[in-house]
């Protein structure tokens, strides 16, 4: 007999909510909470639509987060099946988005419903964060929203990211932050002219080169016992007319910071000025923030998620701050407490993306076990 979290994820995936459409599975969902008393407020923000449901006024405030986007499917051909019409196969469930994450937010609801079935009064609030702006640029999305809720003194007290965070086992690791994201993109003005000429022309390429060895070799931080050392990759590199007789006139070289808890915003800034300034160059840089480090070292939200997944699963979590970003990075700063657990991620933004049958059953009651530790009265 096919479970309640099969069908509504089946019900989700069949939607081809490539970012930032949609597809109405926010609508799908509301549908759901609805009956269970919760008001629904649907937030458009540009090309995006978003969600905030919320059972309940009283604090603490337990949040589940996650996404309806999925990012595209590639070659098409190279799918066993069609990657909007789920398909079971060896006890997995097949379909684009299945791990990342429609499985969870199926999970979150089924969670919810079988929760309020028991029939016993809960402390505080349930609600719900989702949107469909969180596999691309990310800017009307979840962003938005907790200005949304800043804006009219929303608090959060403990929010689950349903992101797919385990490795081998489900449950085996959970996230309890993520490190910042610092893009720069670099210009740096030469003289152009003729190569025969050296004397007569200043190469951009010749005078970047040391500068970006020293950013590159350059020890920004040591970590911390939950963060590895702060990292620097040049990403792209751009110069040249095309002709091999010609010193270009530019150089443009994107890199990114990807910093822990030990490294500031403005200080990464500031330390890459001083290394630049020191190479004696004409340049230019645009920074952008993709998200700052976060961090939840203990609480009761990571007790609950550790307790639940023993219980429920019985896996001994690892909390973990590897990976790459989430939205996480927007929750937290409001105050909140965030952990992200949810699927095993081997085949995210893969070709044949799957998750475990059984696993959708077993991550819907470890949510339930969660949801019953923190807001049982």
């Amino acid at each position: 007999m096919t479970s309640t979290t099969l069908s509504l994820t089946n019900e989700l995936l069949k939607r081809q909510s490539v970012t930032p459409d949609d597809a109405g599975c926010l609508d799908v969902i509301a549908a759901r909470l609805k009956p269970l008393g919760f008001s629904i407020e649907v937030l458009p923000f540009g090309p995006v639509t978003n969600l905030w449901a919320q059972r309940g006024t009283a604090e603490p405030v337990f949040t589940f987060a996650g996404h309806t986007d999925v990012v595209p499917v590639g070659d098409l051909n190279a799918w066993q099946s069609d990657p909007f019409e789920p398909v079971i196969r060896d006890g997995h469930l097949y379909a684009r988005g299945a791990a990342d994450m429609k499985g969870s937010l199926a999970a979150m609801v089924t969670a919810i419903e079988r929760f309020l079935a028991r029939g016993e009064t809960h402390a505080g609030t349930i609600s719900l964060l989702l949107t469909s702006d969180e596999e691309g640029i990310a800017t009307d999305g979840t962003v938005r929203v907790i200005d949304h809720l800043r804006a009219r003194g929303q608090a959060i007290t403990w929010c689950l990211v349903g992101e797919p965070s385990s490795d081998v086992r489900l449950g085996d690791v959970i996230r309890n932050g993520r490190r910042g994201s610092l893009n720069g993109r670099l210009l740096v003005r030469g003289v152009q002219g003729h190569v025969a000429y050296p004397d007569r022309c200043i190469n951009p390429i010749h005078m970047t080169a040391p500068a970006l060895a020293e950013l590159s070799s350059t020890r920004w931080d040591e970590g911390n016992e939950f963060y590895p050392p702060t990292s620097f990759q040049v990403s792209n590199i751009t110069s040249g007319t095309g002709a091999e007789n010609v010193v270009p006139a530019d150089l443009e070289a994107r890199f990114n910071f990807r910093f822990c808890t030990e490294s500031s915003v403005e200080g990464l800034q500031s330390r890459t000025k001083s290394i630049l300034d020191a190479h004696q160059l004409d340049y230019t840089i645009d920074w952008h923030l993709s998200g700052d480090a976060f961090l939840t070292p203990g609480g009761a939200l990571l007790d609950a998620v550790s307790g639940a997944i023993r219980q429920v699963l019985d896996v001994e979590p690892q909390a973990s701050t590897g990976g790459g970003t989430s939205d996480g990075r927007f929750i937290a700063p409001i105050g909140a407490e965030v952990i992200e657990f949810g699927p095993i991620n081997a085949t995210i933004h893969k070709i044949n993306e799957c998750v475990s049958v059984t696993d959708l059953d077993r991550l819907s009651a470890t949510y339930e076990e969660i949801l019953a530790r923190l807001l049982r009265n």
